[in-house]
């Protein structure tokens, strides 16, 4: 499953509970399908920086070769926040009158730690991510945080897509309106005596400036949005273990990828107990089949590949290519 997936598709996300193994098969999965001759970018979502563990180096925030055909990065969030507040902040600079900017310096301050600024700063960075990386890169495969946080993330295309339209629309109102005030006015050589033409030129290049940041968002998000539910490029593939609680999350991620139109490629259970392995793992291995058998009862679509658990710690890229040997 997994390795039709990542040749079919130009963009996959790995999601689900935290410490399921996402990192590990995201990884794999890339990694074998750099060595089949595809150019992929693996991208981590995960504050946690689990792939510079897994690689045992350090992965930066711009993509780096890993290997021939591999190349990695790591979304800070902290750097990711900071970026987008500077750049927001040159934008009003640029746009609002100079004795206005303490004012606005004033309100990116406080808007920095606003709730939701986080998950709108990565959403942005990760709309970037893909719009650059479907055009430079066969697949680009995406290492998510764990199940709560990515089930935001993965709604907020759409809800931010709204949002700006709203805005536009709001903003579109409110130059209407001032054309008829304008209009209701005395004649417009009177009215540059009154306020100065250059005054006008300015209020009319802020709103042209305004205009074209909510348009290039607007476009940004629904790009973003038409590509996350496009099952022809896209596909989401929840991992989990054969665990009570992974299980249970898992149902509810895939309801809240359904509402968002994700298309979701299938499930990948990690880490199962081997059969034959003594009375301990036999009994372990028994418990799991009626957890996954609650699984299959909820999502009885959704194809399923399981991988069995290791001897071993799965460090380092041989360990990575041993690991893609048994998709």
């Amino acid at each position: 499953m997994l390795l039709e997936l990542a040749h079919a598709k130009n963009i996959l996300f790995f999601g689900g509970k935290g410490g399921v193994g996402k990192t590990t098969v995201s990884a794999a999965t890339a990694l074998v399908m750099a060595n089949a001759g595809r150019s992929v970018l693996l991208v981590s979502t995960d504050p946690a920086h689990n792939l510079g563990h897994l690689f045992g180096c350090s992965i930066g925030s711009k993509p780096m070769k890993l290997t021939a055909g591999l190349d990695v990065m790591e979304l800070d969030p902290a750097e990711t926040v900071k970026l987008h507040m500077e750049e927001i902040t040159s934008s009003l600079h640029r746009l609002m009158p100079v004795n206005m900017r303490s004012e606005v310096d004033k309100h990116m301050t406080l808007s920095k730690d606003a709730p939701g600024m986080q998950e709108a700063a990565i959403l942005e960075r990760i709309a970037e991510v893909v719009e650059e990386g479907v055009k430079e890169y066969d697949l680009v495969v995406f290492d998510t945080a764990p199940s709560g946080h990515t089930a935001r993330l993965m709604v907020l295309p759409e809800m931010m897509s709204a949002w700006t339209e709203g805005l536009i629309k709001r903003r579109e109102k409110a130059d209407k309106f001032a054309e008829i005030v304008r209009g209701m006015g005395s004649d417009s050589s009177m009215e540059d005596k009154i306020f100065g033409a250059d005054a006008k030129d300015a209020d009319k290049s802020r709103e042209l400036g305004i205009r074209q940041i909510l348009n290039r968002r607007r476009l940004r998000f629904t790009t973003l949005r038409d590509r996350l539910s496009d099952p022809e490029q896209t596909s989401f593939i929840i991992v989990l273990a054969a665990e009570r609680l992974p299980v249970l999350e898992t149902i509810e991620l895939y309801e809240q990828l359904q509402k968002a139109n994700v298309s979701i490629g299938g499930l990948v259970v990690n880490k199962r107990s081997p059969a034959g392995m003594g009375e301990f793992l036999e009994e372990r291995r028994l418990q799991e089949e009626l957890h996954l058998a609650t699984l299959t009862k909820a999502l009885p679509d959704l194809t399923r590949q399981d991988l069995y658990l290791t001897t071993q710690d799965i460090v380092g890229i041989q360990a990575l290519e041993k690991l893609a040997a048994t998709f």
